[in-house]
């Protein structure tokens, strides 16, 4: 069973601020047209929370309000987990909940796959139900809607918010050599069955290597400045006991292996040496994704060299980037650039982040200090902007200026109807 929340109509928005609300269930409106054209619905089929404020809910909340703006109506039919939002043209369709989940922990879990087999039902009940423009398939949920969209004529566009492949082969067997080979031919097999391919920043190579000929871009977000006034981040001073003025050194995102966080902790006492007075600050935790397990953490907490904060509302993330004199990704791999990396852009504030090819996607040496995944190049890093206040704001300006001329939010709603439009042209179909 798939439950329907409803759609919302509204003004176009100008950024993508986040709106809440509901509408009564079982409540229907047909509604899109483009031009004044009655225009047939997308189909997006999301394996998440929406609406959640983590990484793949808050990218695909941008493309939802995206094709608002551009007058494509669209269906959502997601987990039966997380909130509701208003976006114009938008209806959701929740899968059913069998076990009663209330939470799904970030990455690969049981629970995620026992979700998506409703997801999976509801999927071939709502393409039986409506005839749609395409399906736009986010991460796993591309497999079943690959079969779908093939039985139904409808074109397919294959979201990789990351490459599937690449996670599964670092799970115990699953890294063994027949077991990767099968996993890549798994995904070779659903890039030859899409229409086309939108990657995260730094998987449009893997997908070009696999697959040549399989039309594919890659999303940059729009990130917005995190302004926050002096007064709000006194508080969040305040707040996180963080006594005289000190400089921090703030990372953000989730806590999980990929991310480098033991390189950035073992880090923290060679930059503690020279700069006593900084503050390292985790923005991220999640009891379901586990916390800091690293040798040295604890007793750095104890000693008030790092504060560990809970996963914060989007809303709320202005004043910690604000806070930062140093942001830093420490990425250690994985193909796709995380989202942080955007807002980081346009914060305002330096940026230390290891030196991968997903990270060289969107940053460069002149807006960042790019050094090697390893806990001396790291703490290198973070002493070199720390030290030299005229290259810190050298890399802030810069980063700051990419972010104003490249991830603005009208180019990326444009960037949307671009990948739309060569999608179709693609697919040989029309939206009408």
């Amino acid at each position: 069973m798939e439950h329907h929340k409803g759609v919302a109509h509204g003004a176009a928005l100008e950024e993508p601020m986040p709106h809440s609300g509901s509408v009564a269930e079982g409540r229907e409106r047909r509604s899109g047209t483009l031009a004044g054209v009655p225009t047939r619905r997308v189909l997006v089929v999301a394996p998440q929370p929406f609406y959640e404020d983590r990484g793949t809910p808050i990218a695909l909340r941008q493309v939802l309000l995206a094709l608002g703006e551009l007058g494509r109506p669209v269906d959502l039919l997601t987990f039966p987990i997380g909130s509701d939002v208003e976006i114009p043209g938008l209806r959701i369709f929740r899968s059913s909940n069998p076990l009663g989940f209330r939470s799904v922990p970030i990455g690969f879990s049981l629970r995620k796959v026992i979700l998506d087999l409703p997801l999976t039902g509801a999927l071939q009940r709502r393409v039986s139900r409506e005839r749609y423009a395409c399906i736009h398939a986010v991460e796993e949920a591309a497999f079943p809607a690959a079969i779908v969209a093939r039985w139904h004529g409808i074109p397919l566009l294959y979201d990789m918010q990351s490459s599937l492949a690449e996670q599964l082969a670092r799970l115990g067997p699953l890294g063994l050599a027949p077991a990767r080979a099968a996993l890549n031919a798994m995904e070779r097999w659903l890039l030859r069955r899409s229409s086309m391919v939108v990657t995260s920043a730094g998987l449009a190579e893997r997908v070009r290597a696999a697959v040549p000929a399989v039309p594919v871009r890659e999303w940059h977000f729009s990130s917005a400045p995190a302004d926050a006034s002096p007064a709000a981040v006194q508080r969040l001073r305040d707040g996180l006991g963080l006594s005289g003025a000190g400089p921090v050194v703030l990372y953000s995102g989730t806590f999980e292996a990929y991310q480098g966080l033991p390189e950035l902790i073992a880090a923290i006492p060679a930059v503690r040496q020279r700069a006593p007075d900084v503050t390292f600050v985790f923005v991220g935790a999640d009891p379901i994704n586990g916390l800091i397990a690293t040798a040295g953490a604890e007793s750095l907490i104890a000693s008030g060299a790092l504060r560990i904060v809970d996963r914060q509302p989007r809303a709320e993330m202005a004043a910690y980037l604000a806070l930062a004199d140093v942001l830093v990704s420490p990425r250690a791999y994985g193909g796709n650039l995380p989202l942080k990396i955007f807002d980081y852009l346009a914060a305002g504030r330096p940026i230390v982040a290891t030196d991968i090819p997903t990270h060289r996607t969107v940053l460069a040496d002149d807006r960042a200090m790019l050094v090697a995944p390893c806990t001396d190049a790291i703490a290198q890093g973070i002493l070199s902007v720390l030290e030299d206040p005229a290259l810190a704001q050298r890399l802030s300006a810069a980063a700051r200026s990419y972010a104003r001329m490249h991830l603005g939010w009208s180019r990326f709603v444009h960037s949307v109807e671009a990948l739309y439009a060569e999608m179709e042209r693609h697919a040989g179909v029309t939206s009408g």
